[in-house]
């Protein structure tokens, strides 16, 4: 049977109003008292509050920088972004900041990449907006992008969307951070997970609904030759209460935003 571990998504954007000094405060005293319980300390990628229920003006943390900060005040745990949109950094440059990264905190990373989802964000920052598709494709040649980064001194790498020409990415990290990917279509963005994930990450759906979704990505491992076995699986849980009644925790978890009733 797997090893089944834990890990922890911080709350990196206000859901209440709360201001990002306090917010701040608050993820700190949650970091202190996970520790031991957690392996993992996960960040969101959003520039902008993402909850319809939250207005685009409350305060919100960047990811990397988030991740780098508690990262230097937190070693015992790992940290991971879940996960960032391909389309806000460049992939050379993203390559160089995770190296860092896994040097600075003495292996501690875990790099977690999506292909974008979110059009508001997008159109508000300047961020072109492509199909699916597109934005599918550029996630793909951008994993290609950073590990060729890694592994080659000096790198080039020539597709339809990156150009990396005479790179260096030094130093190279040794052991490279798992490189995560969060995804759910079916058809290209699993295709995607089964050729360059080490990680997979679930969405945070029904039971079943994950389940079919492993089912898609073992069928896209047989048909390239891949191990499915050798991809770790990860998946979301968005409401966790804890108290001393079925009841009691049911209350808990139906007054978080998080909750959702069939996830």
């Amino acid at each position: 049977m797997s090893k089944l571990e834990f890990g922890w998504r911080m709350q990196t954007f206000s859901i209440d109003g709360t201001p990002g000094a306090l917010l701040v405060e608050q993820v700190e005293e949650h970091l202190r008292r996970l520790d031991g319980h957690v392996r993992a300390v996960w960040v969101q990628d959003h520039l902008m509050p993402e909850n319809p229920w939250t207005p685009p003006a409350w305060d919100s943390l960047e990811a990397w920088s988030t991740l780098a900060h508690w990262a230097a005040a937190f070693p015992a745990y790992h940290f991971g972004t879940i996960v960032l949109a391909n389309s806000y950094r460049s992939p050379a440059l993203l390559a160089k900041m995770a190296a860092t990264t896994q040097l600075l905190t003495h292996g501690r990373l875990i790099l977690g990449l999506g292909a974008g989802w979110h059009e508001g964000e997008y159109r508000a920052y300047g961020y072109d907006y492509p199909s699916a598709r597109e934005r599918i494709a550029q996630l793909a040649e951008a994993v290609q992008v950073i590990r060729t980064m890694w592994a080659e001194s000096p790198a080039s790498f020539h597709g339809t969307y990156y150009q990396v020409e005479d790179a260096y990415c030094e130093p190279r990290p040794s052991p490279p951070p798992p490189i995560m990917i969060g995804a759910a279509g079916e058809q290209l963005a699993l295709r995607v997970v089964a050729q360059h994930a080490d990680w997979y990450n679930a969405p945070g759906s029904p039971l079943e609904v994950v389940g079919h979704k492993l089912q898609v990505l073992r069928e896209h491992c047989a048909a390239i030759g891949r191990d499915y076995g050798g991809i770790v699986k990860t998946g979301s849980i968005n409401a966790i209460a804890v108290a001393s009644s079925r009841a009691e925790a049911q209350r808990m978890a139906e007054a978080s935003p998080f909750y959702k009733p069939d996830a």
